[in-house]
């Protein structure tokens, strides 16, 4: 569980500064410049994923049960996700209505997809990643949304285009995560397919 924690600190700890410390990242990108700090961010991040992947899976071999979830919430879960890739692929399509509407729709599925994560798993090592997710999630959009109050920024005229390619293209994400990549990368195949 040591190594999942400390993956989750330093991964989240490095998505975090615009949450928590604005004004520091603003200095550090002027004192170091930005392809130094952004590269700094990049190999802290990744080693946090690394460290919080691999600390996930010693905690899953030894599991903390909680609860037992009912098979129904892992059809809600699956449910869940499909909004979450949706969510996912419209934050890299320009134009597009969800990414106009809602501004930050990479949060948003975070948020989705712990949500889903926690209602399909009750084990102690699910709800510390997850939970820890979500709560992040919870807190990023909302700075997120405060900066830009802040900013005033323009309007942008969504096409509905780039719409229909974010909604096909998190369907295409979906599907192949639901049927083969989740399998894969976890080891655990949704719906039990």
């Amino acid at each position: 569980m040591t190594w999942l924690l400390l993956g989750l600190v330093l991964f989240l700890g490095a998505h975090s500064v615009r949450v928590f410390a604005e004004g520091w990242r603003s200095q550090q990108i002027e004192r170091w410049g930005e392809k130094t700090f952004k590269g700094l961010y990049a190999l802290v991040s990744l080693a946090g994923f690394v460290l919080l992947c691999w600390g996930y899976d010693l905690a899953r071999s030894t599991p903390t049960v909680l609860w037992v979830p009912p098979v129904a919430t892992r059809h809600g879960a699956a449910l869940l996700m499909l909004l979450a890739s949706v969510l996912l692929v419209a934050a890299y399509v320009p134009g597009n209505h969800l990414k106009a509407r809602m501004r930050h729709p990479m949060v948003l599925s975070v948020k989705v997809w712990a949500l889903a994560h926690l209602l399909a798993n009750g084990n102690l090592e699910d709800v510390i990643l997850f939970g820890t997710f979500l709560l992040w999630a919870v807190l990023c959009f909302r700075a997120a949304r405060a900066r830009d109050r802040a900013a005033n920024l323009a309007p942008v005229v969504p096409q509905m285009r780039a719409t229909l390619v974010a909604v096909m293209g998190g369907v295409v994400l979906y599907a192949v995560f639901l049927f083969k990549a989740h399998a894969w990368l976890v080891g655990v195949s949704p719906l039990g397919l």
